[in-house]
């Protein structure tokens, strides 16, 4: 795991400046703290920052090809490196590291663009063609490892790890990008290429880019195929065990090539059914006593070690957790937000750090259960939207729409604490039949409607009518003819996964360790997308071919559990003793003048919140935007500012 960065320019005569891509490349040393390097030529710089995992000893980047044509700045991992190698130099290819950046050069030195095509694992890379001056940047199949670049209006582009390896070479200060806002409000985090710093984008999954002479071109090489015939009906029973087995086996590849490193690995274990597996293979594949890493809030409903220990112990496992106070919890949030880059999608980034940070004291590369739910249909919403959309059909063609509307008006006189209300609300008795009704705006935590009583006129004079779903939409498009089910996978795959890992990358990397994800093992992922609906979700139970492989290898308590996600108690939190944050962050001069948000608006979100009506999703949003903009646009020290909220506290 590493930390790249570079400018190219169409100025052939002067060299980018050292400082510049000092700037950029040391931003990021918190991704690689063992080693730098540089390549600066006229026209071109690249910098490299190393976290040592293979061959430590040597794979020193900037690496140059044997005949010095391709230099290449790498981040990431090759997990078919150890059998790739031995084939190349079957073919004649002589190797100078055991390194698998040298691996991408040879690879690229035969197939150039299309090296990725023969890569297995996660990645971010760029590499310089001296002979035609001819950028390439590469970024794995979903986008494990970010890729972020800005294309300046001269022609020259700048690429990076991480944003501010991109702000640490801008003169100007960033701005807002406002027409991305609807898309954040509504789904955590932006969801296709933009982001909210203006004029910064992320390269996307499963593309590369060329830029050569100002221009740059894009290409998607890999997309997840959902077979438009995958069945719905369950298979037989002996068909039924035949891809159980199989996944078995396909499962445990992904975890065995995911255990290539030279320094000390471990797992970080939640208590849930995807870490809990991922530990039970592990165990059938190593000699040495697993390291295991959890974390919890010292809250009752936001602790979960007891799973987590149920797990640990019955592989014998070397564990080790940390319980993290809300008084850790806020004085480390600006610092985290500025490691994000963006404001925080979700608050359990946090624990994920501690964890992390607890990890790196004794291992540099972690195992993840991150991409199961999207692989396997793990989350509720998908359950739920099957549901209505099901019944929802039915219910419009037997009721007549008066009786409907009367239906909908009795739900909406009820409280809005009601648990019932809060329930019936998600479901079709409430909602049209059309899948921006049942899944995104049913699931946003801004919906359409929501977000215009929040932005303020002028803003949405500004932005005018933006789809907030619009990367949702785009991969919807390409799946129509499929089940319901595999079309909510697929857009997930390329849109709310995205965010997700970039959580477990930075995160990991603000405590400089390595995490990888099994689940999301390319090969096994294209066998999974085409597997009979009801292997994944059946009736009530998700990830059903999961429990089944795991029945007898993991405790009835793990394979039973229904999805939880990671609890946060930040609800409460900001009904007690941290409910000044929402005064400061929310409603404050400094906030209020960005003239964003409307503050009657936000005032009744606070009320309704402290009232007992749960927006803590809402609230999240608000206030990590606030520090985030605060960090990003206006400059401050992510340090200066845990000072005011630890004050919020007193």
């Amino acid at each position: 795991m590493c930390g790249i960065c570079g400018i190219v320019s169409t100025n052939r005569d002067v060299a980018p400046s050292r400082a510049r891509l000092e700037a950029m490349r040391d931003s990021m040393t918190h991704r690689g703290p063992d080693a730098a390097g540089l390549y600066i030529e006229a026209g071109v710089g690249l910098g490299h920052r190393r976290l040592s995992i293979v061959d430590v000893e040597h794979g020193q980047q900037p690496m140059f090809s044997d005949n010095r044509r391709f230099v290449v700045v790498y981040n990431g991992e090759m997990f078919n490196h150890p059998s790739l190698k031995p084939q190349l130099e079957a073919s004649g290819v002589h190797y100078r590291t055991r390194s698998d950046t040298e691996t991408l050069l040879h690879l690229f030195e035969r197939y150039g663009e299309k090296a990725v095509d023969h890569m297995r694992g996660m990645f971010a890379f760029a590499v310089w063609d001296t002979v035609e001056r001819k950028l390439v940047l590469g970024r794995d199949r979903f986008g494990v490892k970010p890729l972020y670049y800005l294309h300046q209006s001269d022609g020259s582009l700048l690429f990076a790890s991480e944003i501010k390896g991109l702000l640490a070479a801008t003169d100007s200060s960033p701005k807002l990008n406002l027409s991305a806002l609807p898309d954040f409000l509504a789904n955590h985090a932006t969801s296709g290429e933009e982001t909210l710093v203006a004029g910064v984008r992320r390269l996307a999954p499963g593309h590369t880019m060329v830029w050569q002479d100002g221009s740059i071109s894009t290409r998607r090489y890999w997309d997840l195929q959902y077979g438009a015939q995958v069945a719905t009906s369950q298979p037989n029973p002996a068909d039924e065990a035949a891809f159980v087995t199989e996944f078995t086996n396909r499962f445990t590849e992904a975890v065995r090539i995911r255990l290539m490193s030279d320094v000390p690995l471990g797992m970080f274990l939640s208590g849930g059914i995807d870490s809990a597996a991922i530990t039970a293979v592990m165990a059938g594949l190593v000699t040495d006593p697993i390291r295991t890493f959890s974390v919890a809030f010292s809250e009752r409903e936001a602790n979960e070690l007891a799973y987590a220990r149920m797990v640990a112990s019955a592989f014998r496992t070397d564990h080790r957790e940390v319980v993290v106070s809300p008084q850790q919890f806020f004085a480390a949030l600006p610092r985290l937000i500025w490691h994000e880059d963006e404001p925080m999608a979700h608050p359990s980034s946090v624990a994920l750090y501690f964890v992390s940070k607890l990890a790196s004291q004794h291992v540099k590369v972690v195992l993840t259960g991150e991409g199961s739910d999207e692989m396997l249909a793990g989350y509720n919403r998908y359950r739920v939207t099957n549901f209505n959309a099901r019944f929802g059909a039915l219910y419009e063609r037997l009721l007549p729409r008066l009786a409907r509307r009367a239906i909908v008006r009795t739900i909406a006189g009820l409280p809005r604490t009601s648990r019932i209300a809060q329930r019936v609300s998600r479901t079709f008795l409430t909602r049209g039949t059309d899948l921006d009704s049942l899944y995104f705006d049913n699931f946003a935590v801004f919906a359409r409607l929501d977000q215009r009583a929040l932005l303020t006129k002028k803003i949405q004079a500004h932005i005018g009518d933006v789809d907030p779903y619009v990367a949702f939409h785009a991969a919807l498009d390409r799946v129509r003819d499929r089940p319901l089910v595999s079309q909510l996978l697929y857009a997930d795959v390329n849109t709310y996964l995205h965010e997700l890992l970039m959580k477990q990358d930075q995160m990991s990397m603000a405590a400089s360790i390595e995490s990888r994800v099994p689940f999301l093992d390319h090969p096994l992922a294209e066998w999974i997308a085409n597997l009979p609906q009801s292997m994944k979700l059946r009736g009530t139970t998700t990830k059903w071919i999961l429990r089944a492989a795991m029945k007898h290898r993991l405790p009835a308590a793990i394979i039973d559990r229904p999805k939880m996600g990671f609890p946060v108690p930040i609800g409460a939190w900001l009904r007690g003793a941290w409910r000044p944050l929402l005064d400061e962050y929310l409603l404050g001069d400094r906030a209020l003048d960005r003239g964003l948000f409307e503050p009657n608006a936000v005032k009744a979100l606070i009320a309704e919140h402290l009232a007992g009506y749960n927006h803590s999703e809402r609230l999240w949003a608000l206030l990590t935007f606030e520090i985030w903009a605060r960090i990003t646009l206006d400059g401050n020290s992510p340090w200066t500012l845990e000072l005011p909220t630890m004050r919020a506290a007193a």
